[in-house]
């Protein structure tokens, strides 16, 4: 391929005679100039795309997320603070449920006391008629059986007299009953 006299001029020495590049074409001290340029053009570009595009898209979405962050501390402490509100509205919740219990348990055992010593009281009347009519019906039984025994002693002793071989004097033999029976 053959280069005319203005392409070799621009190749400089960094080209040979068939246009191909001797070494590194990025080392080539001819081409400096043109390198710098490019590198210059290409980074006003990307300075002008970042500072005009990207950048001010992740600073809104930097702004957003630190708005939001923000918010949501917020929102955190606030349910935070509610939620030791609620637990110290529990908490008194919670005691005076216990302590109305307490109350209203104490009202109850004092209300049965009540009602169970009107109830010992009632039982301990009935216990004691109960007693006093047991104790009529006893002390007649022991005037019954006192007064069986002593015709039972009376007919016994004249009896033994009669088997002894004596005469029954009845009268003797009541007042000697009697007389025994009394402790004499």
């Amino acid at each position: 391929m053959a280069t005319t006299p203005i392409e070799q001029e621009l190749a400089g020495a960094c080209v040979n005679s068939l246009g191909n590049a001797i070494g590194m074409p990025q080392l080539c001290d001819a081409w400096f100039g043109n390198q710098v340029f490019w590198l210059l053009v290409a980074l006003v570009a990307i300075y002008l795309i970042l500072t005009k595009l990207a950048l001010p898209r992740l600073s809104a979405v930097l702004a957003e997320r630190t708005g939001t962050i923000s918010n949501d501390l917020a929102a955190a402490e606030d349910l935070n603070r509610q939620a030791k509100d609620a637990e110290a509205a529990y908490e008194k919740a919670l005691a005076d449920a216990r302590a109305e219990a307490q109350r209203i348990s104490d009202e109850a055992r004092a209300a049965i006391k009540v009602d169970l010593d009107a109830a010992i009281a009632t039982a301990d009347e009935k216990i004691a008629a109960k007693s006093a009519e047991s104790e009529k019906q006893i002390s007649e039984i022991r005037a019954g059986a006192t007064a069986s025994i002593a015709e039972v002693a009376k007919d016994v002793a004249a009896e033994i007299v009669k088997a002894l071989g004596g005469k029954v004097d009845q009268s003797k033999v009541d007042a000697a009953v009697v007389a025994r029976m009394k402790g004499n």
